[in-house]
């Protein structure tokens, strides 16, 4: 209720209010624009012209400020064409015309006046039936009672059919009432509507294309990182264990014809070197492309990494279908670092993995039960993660206060 009556003060200010703005912008915006182009020949014009956008600017702004609370959600400004810093002052007179959501703010500020003109109509005649109906029984019974003035009460048909004429009244201000927050969010949206398609359509779509930008920049920086980290891993790992393993090899070789005992022992050594050198390079492959997840999908890939964490994990996957892989992937990332860092840093003594599909969202939860003080600043093992989830439009958050437990949830788009 309260909400309720909270929405109908705000469009009604907003209907109200911005119908005289409408009539000033417009009176001001059509009266630019006509003696601008008209006396654009003799270069008066341009600068009138200029001067006629930012007014429409101005308009525009005022109508950003009231959008978001009539619409419920945030909206961006967009960005305006700045003139260069060495601009001379002709440039700078006539940058507003370069820009292309000026023309779009002069547009609404001409378009939206008749939708100003229904919006202020319906919102006074609402409310005026409203309280005027649901008030009649009041003063209609003081004017029925007015002593000697029966020409005002024949004019109002109050002597004989007073209570006939209070019930109609208030019934139809009682149905005014129940429809005038319905009335007032249908024209309100209908004129927030176009201001949102005019006066924030280019910000959304710059900031969609911003978004991708982002997330493709992020993913190349996730892939790079990844890829870095692979090779200091090989370099550091089996890498230098093969050129031992080579030498002793080698040493078996020369031992064999002088001394096969020792031969015997060097070559029990290199078979031991092997099998841990084979070892590590299982698990760096499952870092690259674990077949598991190619084959089988999300719940046996994340139930075999539970299985080779050195601490208890519950993994609840109440997902079964499949997903583009670039999305499987990230998944399967998120929870391999999660768990490796839970392994190497939270001293828990429990790790839950939930991974659930809400509407057309996959919504991934970790939590752990150890001391907490899990971040995403660089040089952390969670550093990479936001990256790799913003490259699938995902979102990645963490809550880790010293102490514990901590909580890590990422959400990615999946319809």
């Amino acid at each position: 209720m309260r909400s309720l009556i909270k929405q109908i003060g705000v469009d009604t200010r907003y209907l109200l209010i911005g119908f005289p703005v409408a009539i000033v912008g417009f009176c001001l915006l059509l009266v630019g624009f006509a003696a601008g182009v008209g006396t654009a020949v003799v270069w008066i014009g341009l600068p009138i012209l200029s001067g006629t956008l930012l007014i429409a600017r101005g308009v525009a702004d005022i109508e950003r400020h009231w959008l978001p609370d009539v619409l419920g959600r945030p909206l961006a400004r967009p960005r305006y064409t700045r003139p260069p810093e060495t601009a001379g002052a002709l440039r700078r007179i006539v940058n507003p015309i370069t820009s292309g959501q000026s023309w779009l703010d002069l547009v609404f500020g001409i378009v939206v006046f008749p939708f100003a003109i229904v919006g202020f109509v319906v919102t006074v005649a609402w409310w005026a039936l409203a309280i005027a109906g649901l008030t009649y029984p009041i003063y209609g019974w003081i004017l029925h009672n007015i002593p000697d003035n029966d020409g005002l009460a024949h004019l109002l048909n109050l002597p004989d059919i007073y209570i006939v004429d209070a019930g109609l009244n208030f019934a139809i201000g009682v149905v005014a009432a129940v429809t005038l927050p319905f009335a007032l969010r249908l024209v309100a949206l209908l004129r927030g509507g176009l201001g949102r398609v005019l006066l924030t359509g280019v910000a959304e779509l710059q900031e969609r294309i911003d978004d991708l930008a982002q997330g493709r920049a992020a993913a190349v920086s996730a892939e790079a990182s990844a890829l870095r980290r692979l090779e200091r891993d090989i370099h550091d790992g089996p890498q230098q264990r093969l050129v031992h393993l080579a030498m002793e090899l080698s040493r078996a070789q020369r031992q064999m014809t002088k001394d096969p005992g020792a031969a015997q022992t060097t070559l029990s050594d290199a078979i031991l070197a092997t099998r841990e050198t084979l070892d590590e390079l299982r698990a760096l492959s499952r870092g690259i492309a674990p077949p598991i997840l190619s084959d089988r999908g999300l719940a046996p890939a994340l139930a075999a990494l539970a299985g080779r964490c050195t601490i208890p994990v519950e993994i609840d996957v109440q997902t079964s279908e499949r997903y583009p892989a670039a999305l499987e992937n990230a998944i399967y990332f998120v929870v391999a670092e999660s768990l490796t860092n839970v392994a190497k840093h939270s001293r828990a003594t429990l790790c839950t993995v939930t991974l659930v599909r809400t509407g057309d969202v996959l919504l991934l939860t970790i939590g752990d039960d150890g001391v907490g003080g899990a971040h995403v600043a660089k040089g952390h093992g969670l550093a990479g993660l936001a990256d790799r989830l913003r490259a699938v439009d995902g979102d990645f958050a963490v809550e880790s206060p010293p102490g514990g437990p901590t909580l890590i949830v990422a959400e990615v788009p999946c319809g």
